[in-house]
């Protein structure tokens, strides 16, 4: 990694016309510290003044962005990350345009983070990239936004604390989305209809098979999953209530598994650590539907005829770039609960609990992400030493990033459940 002084920009904002990435920007503005020094990038000049003009309106007395507008070319990419310290990449679908960012960043020792769910994408930049921007100190971060922070950063801080308190290593973490309100963006719609474009079934399956994007082999389950809830989808876990299937959790349990495997496998959370993520559902019978529907919909994206009638019906309701009004989003929310098992042969094994949760829109909380990640890697040399490169997890930036996340006005808290 280059010198902070050798290097033109702190962070530049790919992406930053998009519907992400304008809210990233305006995060930026309001919140990052005033002499930041930043770009915004893109392919029209145009659009990018426009967003620039948009922003400035924000906090007209702070060191304003400047402008860098690319073709989204390896050569351009190369140029334009040596120019920064940091990108923050808001390009999607990822798997479609951002193969090439990764590269330059792996190659040029300059740091990425991206909001991608788009696991076989993970995989393949994995396979392609991890040990080039190791060699090279790139910490490069995907799957940092909605997907996959707040499972990661729960997961760990559990972990975390029952080998802090208690001396004692995970067995089972079981997640539950306890609350969602959103609508998803144009591009999110165009991503995740267009994902079986350009991966084969065989692919996508390969990504998501248990401890494939961890490092080092993981665990035979020791917390059976029930059979019902193989069957049915549903689960009934105290503290939580009755769960059933996530759309997000085959990204999400992928993510904590490789951060399972980056911090040492068995000897971090524990040799026999599991994952599990559902959502919370009102009854049995709305779960069993809900996950009989998502199954009938991974059906449906399989059968090319049928993933054309639905990429045309997502362009329909939003074209990639576009999402809901700004009032309308201002009124999400999203908590994730968590509840952890500690491993052991007690019959009644200590329990720990969190809580991750966020009032406002889920797009605008994306940025805050990106934004506060970036600020740990700019500003916390002793971690980005310690890091070293590769592509890694949110969970590796560890208590700095969650403090981060709590001074902007997250919801992210862990505690001992009494025996």
């Amino acid at each position: 990694m280059a010198s902070s002084d050798s290097r033109k920009y702190d962070l530049i904002l790919l992406g930053a016309t998009g519907y992400t990435g304008k809210l990233c920007a305006e995060y930026i503005t309001k919140s990052l510290p005033t002499d930041l020094r930043w770009a915004v990038s893109g392919r029209s000049y145009e659009r990018l003044t426009a967003v620039v003009q948009e922003v400035k309106s924000h906090n007209p007395d702070r060191l304003q962005p400047a402008i860098e507008a690319i073709a989204l070319s390896l050569e351009d990419l190369r140029s334009l990350v040596q120019k920064t310290r940091l990108v923050l990449n808001t390009v999607g679908p990822y798997y479609r345009y951002s193969n090439p960012v990764v590269q330059a960043c792996a190659e040029n020792g300059t740091h990425y983070l991206d909001v991608t769910g788009e696991s076989p994408w993970v995989y393949e930049m994995i396979q392609k990239y991890h040990n080039v921007a190791k060699q090279n100190g790139a910490v490069i971060i995907p799957e940092i936004g909605l997907e996959s922070s707040p499972s990661d950063l729960l997961a760990w801080s559990l972990a975390t604390l029952l080998k802090e308190i208690l001396s004692l290593n995970t067995k089972e973490v079981v997640a539950s989305v306890h609350e969602i309100r959103s609508q998803p963006s144009g591009g999110t719609l165009a991503t995740l209809v267009g994902l079986f474009d350009h991966y084969s079934l065989r692919e996508v399956t390969r990504a998501l098979a248990p401890w494939a994007l961890s490092p080092i082999a993981g665990p035979k389950s020791s917390a059976e999953v029930p059979f019902s809830t193989r069957i049915f989808g549903v689960r009934r876990k105290p503290n939580l209530g009755i769960l059933t299937t996530s759309i997000t959790a085959g990204p999400n349990v992928a993510i904590v598994q490789r951060t399972w495997g980056l911090l040492g496998g068995p000897n971090s959370y524990g040799p026999n650590f599991q994952y599990h993520e559902y959502m919370r559902v009102k009854n049995w019978l709305a779960g069993a539907i809900i996950h009989f529907a998502l199954g009938l919909g991974m059906i449906v994206l399989a059968i090319p005829p049928l993933r054309w009638i639905l990429q045309f019906a997502a362009h329909s309701f939003y074209a990639p770039g576009q999402g809901a009004s700004r009032e309308h989003a201002d009124e999400g929310a999203f908590e994730l609960r968590a509840v952890a098992e500690a491993d052991g042969d007690s019959p009644n094994p200590r329990m720990a609990m969190a809580k991750f949760r966020y009032d406002g829109g889920l797009y605008y909380l994306t940025g805050v992400f990106l934004a506060e990640a970036a600020m740990v890697l700019l500003k916390d040399e002793k971690l980005t030493e310690k890091l070293g490169g590769g592509l890694l997890t949110p969970a590796m930036l560890g208590q700095p990033y969650i403090d981060r996340l709590r001074n902007a006005g997250i919801v992210l808290e862990s505690r001992i459940m009494p025996e």
